[in-house]
């Protein structure tokens, strides 16, 4: 079996356990043709009706910068199934160049978030009553491996290893990640308020009666995170994010953030920061906060600008402005679902209704971390 083949069957029958009839749409750039054709076999082998949709590059580019304001806000009736009609979505991010047009504004790239809104909320809305499976990936493609500053095989060979395909049984590893994370989450359950310091960060926030999810390599592959959804008005203080993170083709760098009443009421970036303002105007719901995250995944060493894996780093925390995830108890609704990272691996403390869980990178619940 070829890595690709069995990166499809974990997809297939583990993360979207895909059963005879259902309807698959399938997504991705055309640079992971070899894994979106695995994907397509694998799931008619799983008795799925797939529909496989390749995307060529930079076409969000072309998008934004030709198009006008009607043709901007247009869904087409093949991206209403993806997220309305299928019962699973199987999405392959291939990038080669993640960058849009320079000439493309901050402001464009938020009215297509903007106008993607209600197909959002319906697809986070089906996935929390069961009625859509999905599940996103990435293929290693050159622009990834060198956004990380690392050799293309050097990059698979640590995106293979996050998702446990470079061991014997993939699903027994995750199984045995769900049970580990879940240790934590049996732990913080019952508490009530999150409290984050670190270099240029102090802030609180209320976790009670929200509900903790078990990201065990289903929805995002590769995973290894627990998260919920903050109560909406009651983050409190400031944070500094210490990753950039590139979204909208635009890399925002240094941001750094003050809460009150949940709400941003300041907000900066050493790099771009008109990006991070347009988000952030969005709507109502981008100035607060839709999640707030522990990453589990220590395979995963080092920053690669890529959200889908450093979000997983283990021993970081990442918090989401905006659209939160209805099975969490969140109530708070927007276009955009930015995730931002604060890591605290290295004179940094989380501690839940004043006792330690995360000091300096290490859970103190777990005795044999990584």
């Amino acid at each position: 079996m070829t890595l690709y083949e069995r990166w499809a069957e974990v997809l297939v029958e583990y993360s979207t356990g895909v059963r005879p009839g259902d309807e698959v749409f399938i997504q991705g750039g055309v640079a992971a043709e070899a894994l979106l054709r695995a994907i397509y076999r694998e799931v008619i082998r799983a008795g799925g009706k797939p529909t496989l949709l390749p995307e060529f590059n930079d076409w969000l580019g072309d998008l934004l910068e030709l198009a006008d304001d009607d043709q901007i806000a247009y869904i087409s009736p093949v991206d209403s199934f993806a997220r309305q009609g299928a019962d699973v979505l199987i999405r392959v991010s291939a990038e080669t160049n993640g960058r849009l047009p320079s000439n493309v504004s901050a402001e464009r790239a938020a009215q297509f978030r903007a106008s993607r809104r209600a197909l959002g909320q319906a697809m986070v809305e089906r996935a929390a009553s069961g009625d859509l499976r999905w599940s996103l990936t990435m293929f290693p493609t050159d622009a990834y491996a060198q956004d990380a500053d690392m050799a293309t095989r050097e990059f698979a060979a640590m995106l293979t290893r996050m998702c446990f395909l470079d061991k014997a049984d993939p699903v027994a590893e995750w199984k045995r990640l769900h049970d580990r994370q879940q240790q934590l989450i049996d732990w913080l359950t019952p508490r009530r308020e999150i409290h984050i310091t670190g270099p240029d960060t102090d802030l609180r926030m209320a976790i009670e009666g929200r509900t903790w999810n078990n990201s065990d390599g289903k929805r995002n592959f590769p995973s290894g995170e627990i998260f919920t959804g903050p109560v909406e008005d009651s983050v409190e203080g400031h944070v500094r994010f210490t990753f950039p993170v590139v979204t909208g083709g635009r890399e925002v760098s240094d941001v750094r953030i003050r809460f009150a009443g949940g709400k941003v009421v300041e907000a900066s970036a050493g790099k771009n920061e008109d990006v991070l303002i347009a988000a952030l105007d969005t709507d109502e719901g981008a100035r607060y906060l839709g999640e707030i995250a522990f990453g589990t995944n220590f395979g995963l060493d080092r920053f690669t600008k890529k959200i889908l894996l450093d979000e997983k780093i283990g021993g970081t925390v990442h918090m989401a402005l905006g659209n939160g995830y209805p099975d969490t108890g969140s109530r708070n609704k927007s276009a955009i679902h930015w995730d931002l990272i604060c890591d605290i691996r290295q004179g940094g403390r989380v501690t839940v209704d004043d006792e330690d869980f995360l000091v300096d990178g290490r859970y103190l619940l777990w005795e044999d971390q990584p």
